[in-house]
């Protein structure tokens, strides 16, 4: 099997007609100069040994050094063998809070950053694990499908902020049946959930949707991010740094809800954990990862292939060594042969 890494560089190929045509050019401006100067026959008398066909002969040889070059750069390669590489691993979801509460600063330097802190260090410790990732507030939106790509993981993950969605609010049921949605029954592997919020729930029914979770074999646990303390929320209007207030005009004190979060988490075969600390959070959910049976998902084939540019500039390389030695001297066996018909 063979592989050209870069076939754009096969269109250098086609700078060789433009070539041709000048040096033709040139020849033939070079024959009229000759006549100028003098006839054949004095010609002749003058150069005896001059060999016109030698000329051709190292312009050939460049224009093949020139196409060997340029498929050396293309890099061509031949397929060796074929190896079959199998993915293990297990099915990771993070839901993530972008509700407002998330922007109090009661841990630094607030909770939707600290949230999105402790899932990049998670998906930094990942092998072969696919991830996914779930924004939710009053309603869910699917960020990241499941993918083992944890580069556009994390690119996600950093674009993320309270203002992706207009629906104000938190609803983890939501999250929770969004994120349920991104496991494939088919494939038997285990099958995560991360919850990373402050608990603060605006709707019902987050528990029943965490057992219905666990009948499905999704085992949910819960990160809360902030304190039990509150804070309130900083808002900006008209450039000014203010905090949310409620109708009757009072500053809004949002709390961390660890009850909900520990009973959604009890519910769907899981548990809670406080995310003060991040590294110790992200080294209890490292143990969790690691007693997790980890499942092949994906057999793929792949086709080793080995570079085979080397022996088209070693050739090339030689080609130019022989121009070198070229003259444009009639060589004495050749003409002694008169194989060119040069000897009349």
């Amino acid at each position: 099997m063979i592989h050209i890494d870069e076939k754009i560089y096969f269109w250098l190929i086609a700078v060789i007609v433009p070539l041709f045509i000048i040096f033709v050019i040139s020849m033939l401006k070079r024959k009229q100069k000759q006549k100028q100067f003098a006839n054949q026959a004095m010609l002749k008398r003058l150069a005896p040994n001059r060999s016109a066909f030698k000329l051709w002969v190292k312009w050939s040889l460049l224009v093949v050094v020139f196409i060997l070059l340029s498929i050396a750069l293309a890099n061509p390669k031949i397929g060796t063998k074929l190896e079959t590489v199998k993915r293990e691993g297990v099915d990771i979801v993070f839901a993530i809070d972008v509700s407002k509460s998330m922007l109090a600063e009661d841990v630094a330097p607030n909770r939707l950053e600290k949230a999105k802190r402790i899932v990049f260090e998670i998906i930094s410790s990942l092998k072969g694990d696919r991830v996914g990732i779930v924004a939710y507030a009053a309603s869910a939106y699917p960020l990241l499908a499941l993918t083992t790509d944890h580069s556009a993981a994390k690119m996600f993950l950093q674009g993320m902020n309270t203002d992706m969605l207009s629906s104000q609010g938190t609803a983890l049921q939501e999250a929770i049946r969004m994120a349920s949605s991104y496991f494939d029954e088919k494939v038997p592997t285990a099958r995560l959930l991360f919850i990373i919020s402050d608990g603060e729930d605006h709707e019902m029914g987050a528990t029943e949707i965490a057992s219905e979770a666990k009948e499905k074999g999704i085992h949910i646990y819960t990160i809360g991010v902030g304190t039990e303390k509150g804070s309130p929320i900083p808002m900006k209007e008209l450039g000014q740094q203010t905090y949310k207030r409620d109708s009757n005009g009072e500053v809004v004190i949002t709390k961390l809800n660890p009850e909900l979060l520990k009973q959604i988490a009890s519910n769907a075969g899981g548990i809670y954990l406080n995310g003060d600390n991040t590294q110790e959070t992200v080294n209890e959910i490292s143990k969790i990862l690691d007693s997790t049976e980890k499942s092949q998902f994906d057999t793929q084939q792949f086709v080793d292939f080995k570079d085979q540019f080397q022996w088209f500039v070693a050739a090339a390389l030689l080609l130019l060594i022989l121009d070198l030695t070229i003259f444009e001297r009639k060589t004495q066996w050749v003409k002694r042969l008169n194989l060119f018909n040069e000897k009349k």
